[in-house]
């Protein structure tokens, strides 16, 4: 039993330090990019005995990095074959779906929220779930109270400000 438990804390460790040295390459790769346009990515490939690969991708922690127009785009990727842009508008369009449907909080999420409410109450939930370990749902419980009085709040707040 101690000698799994070694060779866990093992790879634990491993994946560790061979994430912290994709994220020190990367910084490394990416010191001089400033501006709009892609970064380079570190990661690993797929399978059995996985590599690991650098590669261009936006870093969609940095907005002001991120094209705005389509034309931006194409000129940021020099990609200017529409059934290319069109592949790409697919999959995102398919990620961004997958990801709405398979978000456990949205059915407790209330729509009149600001954007950066909806935001924070997904983050709060999550942690705090994940945290306490407990179902999504009773950290809803415990949360959502708050979030909507918060909100009420706001909302008189807006609406004595402006009469």
């Amino acid at each position: 039993m101690t000698k799994e438990l070694d060779e866990k804390e093992a790879r634990k460790e491993a994946l560790k330090a061979r994430s912290e040295a994709m994220s020190k390459k990367e910084a490394e790769l990416n010191a001089g990019r400033t501006g709009k346009g892609t970064r380079a990515a570190v990661g690993m490939t797929r399978g059995k005995n996985p590599q690991e690969v650098t590669y261009e991708a936006f870093d969609e922690t940095q907005p002001d990095t991120l094209p705005k127009t389509l034309s931006e785009f194409m000129d940021l990727t020099k990609v200017s074959d529409e059934n290319v842009i069109v592949s790409y508008l697919i999959d995102g369009f398919n990620s961004a779906s997958y990801d709405a449907a398979s978000d456990p909080i949205k059915e407790f999420v209330n729509p009149a929220w600001s954007d950066e409410m909806q935001k924070q109450f997904r983050i709060v939930v999550r942690q705090y779930a994940s945290g306490a370990s407990i179902p999504i749902e009773d950290a809803v419980a415990l949360i959502k109270p708050g979030i909507e009085a918060a909100h009420a709040k706001a909302q008189a707040s807006t609406a004595t400000a402006s009469v």
